[in-house]
């Protein structure tokens, strides 16, 4: 069970950073579930590095987004939680412009979250980028 059901999650991300979306809808979180959440990045010129492939900063975009929509999942609308910490390990060349961040949270406390992120492309289980990431969660 989760706070926030994949509607809400949505809406709050829409309301509280629409400009994770400016120049057009690039980011879809498509579940939450318990303690996990999936995210879709359809890139395009705005996310590509010299060579067209996607850019280090998309993928590390991604991989925070789809960690925060995790945990606001869980622990409902706290837009003041923050990230502490993200290492992140490239792996692989993206093979195409749409990515797919997969999250696993660790350790869900009152004060600290942690999970994994695994970003692959649509239809496969190579990894492109693999991540850890803590957030902070405020006092309620």
């Amino acid at each position: 069970m989760t706070a926030m059901t994949l509607t809400d999650t949505r809406d709050f991300l829409d309301r509280e950073f629409p400009q994770m979306q400016a120049g057009g809808r690039a980011f879809h979180l498509e579940a939450v579930g318990p303690l996990t959440a999936r995210m879709r990045l359809d890139g395009d010129d705005r996310f590509l590095r010299p060579g067209g492939t996607l850019s280090g900063p998309a993928m590390m975009a991604l991989a925070d987004y789809a960690l925060y929509a995790a945990i606001l999942a869980q622990i409902g609308p706290v837009a003041l939680a923050v990230t502490t910490s993200l290492t992140f390990n490239f792996l692989r060349k993206p093979a195409g412009l749409v990515l797919v961040a997969d999250v696993a949270l660790l350790k869900l406390g009152r004060r600290l979250a942690v999970g994994e992120v695994r970003i692959t492309a649509p239809g496969s289980d190579d990894l492109v980028a693999q991540a850890n990431g803590t957030y902070s969660i405020p006092p309620r």
